[in-house]
C-alpha cells in the first residue's frame, strides 16, 4: 500500500503510477540510498531506469557531490577508457593535454552507468578494480589514481545471457549486483498507463494551446491492453501525436484510438507478400499500406510510360527527344521497329529549330538543310546525324572554339564536351 511518504517521493521526482511493482522499486531505492552499496537497475528500454538513479543520489549523503549519467553504449570503444578514467597528454593521437575522467570528476558523488552490458571487456576489468579498491589508471599513465565514487549501473539486457556468451564478466556482475532494482515495464503497470497518458496529453495540450484529449471507457480499456515495447517513451509519443493531430471535439473513442495504435505499431505483421495482398488495405499496418502505395505507384508509372511510348510512335518530335535522352526509362518496354532503328524522323519535321540545341547567338548558324537532304525526298534522317552535323557546323563557324560554339548552340560547355566525345569529334575540336 502506498504511504503519504511514497506519494511525496513520487511527486518530487516526477514519477506517476500506483502499480505495486513500481512502488516496490521506489521503496528499495529509498532504502538503499543512504548506503554506499552498488546498485544494478534492470528493466526494459524506456521504462524510466535513470529516474531511480537520481532518487538514490538525491537521498544519499553524496547529494551535494557530482552526479553524472553515462551511456556506455553511446561511447566508441576506442575512447570509453579515456572518458571514464581520463588520459595523459600525448597518450594517443589528439591528446594535446591531460584530461580528467568521469571517475575523477565524480569523486565524492555518484556515477550512473547506463547500458552497462555494452561496455567493452577491457573497460569492464578497469571498472572492477575501481569497485574493489577505488583505484584506476589514466590512459597513458602508470600513476595510481584514487576515487570515492558510488556506482549505479543499469541495463535492459539479461546479463546472465551476456556472461554465458562471453560478453560480460561474471565477477563484475556480482560486484555490481549488490542491490538489484527491477523497474517494471509499462504493460505490467495496469491503470498507470491511463494516468501517464492523461498527464502527457494534458502537458502537450497546454504546450500547443489546444483542448485536452478525452478517452472513452472503451478506449481506456484498449489502451491498457497494449504491449508498448517502447514503454513510457512510446506512450509519450502516442500522446503527443494524438494531442496535435486530433481535431473536433477531442474525444477519442476505441475505433479512433485503434487507428493511432496501428500507425505506431513497430512490427510488421507478416513478412510474406501474398498475391492477393493488395486487393484491400483493411487490416494492414502502416508498413504494409506503404508497400501497397509503392506498388500502385509503380503500376501507374508503367502505364504512363506506355502512353508516352504510344505518343512517340505517332511521330511527336518532343516525345522522340525524351526517348532519345532517357533510354533507360523505357528499358522495360519494347518500342516499335521504327523507333528501334535509330529513332528515325521524317525530314519535314526539322524545319523548326531543335529544342535540344537552342540557337542563342545573334548570328545563327547557317545549317543549309538542303545540303543535308532535300525536303522533297521520301527518306528519314537520324536525330543523332542531325545533331552531329549541327555541332560540326557550330565548331567550324567558331574556328573550333568550344566556348563560343556552345554559346551559339545554347548549351553548356560541359554538354558540348560530352557530345563531342559521344560523336568522336575530338580531332575536329
Amino acid at each position: 500500500m502506498e504511504t503519504s511518504h511514497l506519494t511525496a517521493l513520487k511527486a518530487r521526482f516526477g514519477i506517476i503510477g500506483n502499480a505495486p511493482s513500481l512502488l516496490h522499486a521506489i521503496s528499495i531505492a529509498e532504502q538503499v540510498a543512504p548506503t554506499d552499496m552498488t546498485v544494478l537497475i534492470t528493466g526494459e528500454s524506456g521504462s524510466g531506469k535513470e529516474s531511480f538513479s537520481k532518487i538514490i543520489h538525491s537521498l544519499s549523503k553524496r547529494k551535494h557531490g557530482q552526479f553524472i549519467a553515462v551511456n556506455c553504449g553511446a561511447i566508441p570503444e576506442g575512447t570509453i577508457d579515456s572518458e571514464l578514467f581520463g588520459h595523459e597528454k600525448g597518450s594517443f593521437t589528439g591528446a594535446i593535454e591531460a584530461r580528467k575522467g568521469y571517475f575523477e570528476v565524480t569523486d565524492g558523488g555518484t556515477i550512473f552507468l547506463d547500458e552497462i552490458a555494452e561496455m567493452p571487456l577491457g573497460t569492464q576489468a578497469r571498472l572492477l578494480r575501481v569497485l574493489e579498491n577505488g583505484e584506476f589508471y589514466r590512459v597513458g599513465s602508470s600513476k595510481v589514481q584514487r576515487t570515492n565514487t558510488r556506482v549505479v549501473a543499469a541495463t535492459n539486457l539479461n546479463l546472465q545471457d551476456a556472461i554465458s556468451q562471453g560478453k560480460f564478466r561474471e565477477d563484475l556482475y556480482y560486484r555490481l549486483c549488490t542491490v538489484p532494482i527491477y523497474v517494471p515495464p509499462l504493460r505490467e503497470r495496469g491503470q498507470d498507463i491511463e494516468l501517464l497518458f492523461r498527464k502527457f496529453t494534458t502537458d502537450f495540450s497546454e504546450l500547443h494551446r489546444v483542448k485536452p484529449i478525452t478517452l472513452t471507457n472503451e478506449a481506456k480499456i484498449l489502451l491498457q491492453k497494449q504491449h508498448f515495447p517502447g514503454n513510457i517513451r512510446q506512450l509519450k509519443n502516442l500522446a503527443e501525436q494524438i494531442s496535435v493531430l486530433e481535431m473536433g471535439d477531442r474525444i477519442v473513442d476505441q475505433e479512433k484510438l485503434h487507428e493511432y495504435l496501428v500507425f505506431n505499431e513497430p512490427k510488421l505483421k507478416s513478412s510474406v507478400v501474398k498475391s492477393d495482398f493488395f486487393q484491400s488495405s483493411e487490416g494492414m499496418n502502416e508498413r504494409e499500406i506503404l508497400y501497397k502505395i509503392l506498388f500502385d505507384l509503380k503500376r501507374d508509372v508503367t502505364e504512363l510510360k506506355k502512353i508516352l511510348l504510344k505518343v512517340i510512335e505517332t511521330g511527336n518530335s518532343t516525345g522522340y527527344d525524351i526517348l532519345h535522352e532517357n533510354p533507360s526509362l523505357f528499358a522495360d518496354l519494347r518500342p516499335s521497329e521504327d523507333i528501334s532503328k535509330g529513332l528515325a524522323l521524317p525530314v519535314q519535321r526539322i524545319e523548326e529549330p531543335s529544342e535540344q540545341l537552342n540557337y542563342a547567338s545573334e548570328e545563327p548558324i547557317d545549317l543549309n538543310y538542303e545540303e543535308v537532304i532535300s525536303p522533297s525526298q521520301d527518306v528519314t534522317l537520324s536525330l543523332e546525324k542531325q545533331e552531329k552535323e549541327i555541332i560540326i557546323r557550330a565548331l567550324k563557324k567558331n574556328k573550333n572554339k568550344r566556348k563560343h560554339a556552345a554559346k551559339d548552340l545554347g548549351i553548356s560547355e560541359r554538354t558540348l564536351y560530352r557530345k563531342i566525345k559521344q560523336y568522336d569529334l575530338e580531332d575536329l575540336a
